[in-house]
């Protein structure tokens, strides 16, 4: 998908007053997070395998291009081939190529966010090829056009009437026009008119949540069993992934996708959990007949080298986001590109430019809680601090703010001045609130008094009020 923009503090205006879109992101909180919950809390050893899924990761990164190799050469052995990408043009080209010469007029296409990142439908459309979503969610916004405002779950934006209309509006050429008034129903018109799109389809195209070095394997977790029939009903199946996505074994896979259910979707185990090795043999009773992984780099390799390393644990399961109050309140589509959250406030910077995308390391309060609840326990808040850190020096942040952190900075770092400066303005604060509890309008501080209230300050500094509590300790002990 195309950036649609990195105005972060504007698209996320525009968010908090869509009456719809609020009442979709309700979900979240009742949904993914209790559900994540219950599922960890329900596993003792949960602690134990999440530094076991970090240290496989660890292992891996540091070993990457040696367990790259061993994939490929197991893949080949299979009888499938391997190609590699540097950037997203050269694997949408591998991937057009790959279509046309299995002459494809239809392709269907499993989730995949590497697809996304690629904007791999736009380049099919454009080869002539119907490229269609056959998850669900990516289902609903590729009919919408939109991009997913979630890594697991693309159209958590969309109510069940805006989806029900949205069908209405799209199924019609197909005799579909009953009403749609619950999920059973919405589920089974999508099954209806995507059946015939897996029969006639002549690719399938899949992401990969795990390849494995030891087998040649891909793996991909879903729910709904679309991954299975968009690899294994047409001729030719396409893998696309990125290049971190490889772990040494099968055992190694099994760790990663214990922790990875339970942080996603609160589940054991996805309901469906399929291992692709190779194309069709000879006693297979179906399957494709050629099979193709296409392997992303898109500025990995340069990752690997730096201080946002530990970005390449990462798994997809979307934990950052769920339990992240600044995602809960504008939702993924704020952040203007295909990753959003505190973990696409990370990505988009390193793979679209810190330049192009400044506010989104400032899109967090950086409270933690994305480090706490993730299962590869990357530390996202020092990595956003690093990016800010970033824009500063090399004067992307604009100079007023410049200028307020380096004043910030001075007083910080000169205790007296610090406690002078700050009994000053508590006093001026105090005096400004003309006695009430509460000041509606602070100068200089316009969006934090636009929506709410602020305290008004009793008086003393924290210094003042604590020396003041020392002292009446000290007497009590005497």
């Amino acid at each position: 998908m195309k950036p649609s923009s990195y105005k972060f503090t504007k698209n996320s205006s525009a968010a908090l007053q869509d009456v719809q879109l609020q009442k979709a992101l309700g979900n979240v909180g009742s949904g993914f997070i209790d559900k994540r919950k219950r599922a960890v809390d329900a596993l003792p050893e949960f602690e134990a395998l999440r530094i076991k899924a970090r240290q496989i990761k660890d292992h891996t990164l540091d070993h990457l291009d040696l367990y790259l190799e061993q994939f490929e050469q197991q893949v080949i052995r299979s009888g499938g081939q391997v190609h590699w990408a540097r950037t997203p043009a050269e694997a949408r080209q591998i991937i057009v190529d790959l279509c046309q010469q299995a002459k494809a007029k239809i392709v269907t296409k499993g989730k995949s966010m590497v697809g996304e990142e690629i904007d791999l439908n736009t380049a099919l459309e454009q080869a002539g090829m119907e490229a269609v979503e056959t998850d669900l969610g990516e289902y609903i916004i590729q009919l919408a056009h939109e991009s997913p405002s979630h890594i697991i779950a693309p159209a958590i934006h969309k109510t069940r009437a805006q989806i029900a209309e949205l069908f209405h509006e799209h199924h019609a050429q197909y005799g579909l026009d009953a009403p749609l008034d619950s999920v059973s129903s919405i589920v089974d018109e999508a099954r209806r008119v995507l059946r015939d799109k897996y029969i006639r389809a002549d690719v399938g195209i899949t992401g990969a949540n795990f390849l494995i070095a030891e087998t040649g394997s891909t793996v991909i977790v879903t729910n709904e069993g679309n991954g299975d029939l968009t690899a294994s009903l047409p001729k030719t199946h396409i893998v696309l992934a990125s290049l971190e996505k490889v772990v040494p074994t099968l055992e190694d896979a099994t760790v990663l996708l214990r922790v990875l259910a339970r942080s996603a979707t609160g589940q054991e185990i996805t309901a469906y959990t399929t291992f692709f090795t190779g194309p069709r043999r000879q006693q297979d009773l179906d399957g494709p007949s050629a099979f193709h992984v296409v392997l992303l780099d898109n500025g990995r390799s340069e990752m690997l080298g730096n201080e946002y390393r530990d970005m390449l644990r990462c798994i997809r399961c979307g934990a950052c986001l769920n339990h992240c109050p600044v995602y809960q309140a504008v939702g993924g589509h704020a952040y203007g590109w295909v990753y959003p959250g505190p973990m696409g406030s990370v990505l988009t910077p390193l793979m679209l430019g810190l330049k192009e995308s400044a506010e989104l390391p400032n899109a967090s309060s950086l409270c933690g809680r994305c480090e706490e609840v993730c299962p590869m326990s990357i530390p996202l808040p020092q990595m956003l601090r690093a990016h800010r850190n970033h824009e500063f020096t090399e004067k992307i942040t604009p100079a007023r703010q410049r200028l307020a952190m380096k004043l910030w900075s001075l007083m910080a770092t000169r205790p007296f001045f610090y406690r002078i400066a700050s009994r000053i303005m508590i006093r001026t604060l105090k005096a400004w609130a003309r006695g009430k509890g509460t000041m509606s309008r602070v100068p200089l501080a316009g969006a934090w008094t636009g929506s709410k209230d602020l305290p008004a300050p009793q008086g003393k500094t924290f210094f003042e009020s604590w020396k003041i509590k020392r002292n009446h300790q000290g007497k009590d002990t005497r």
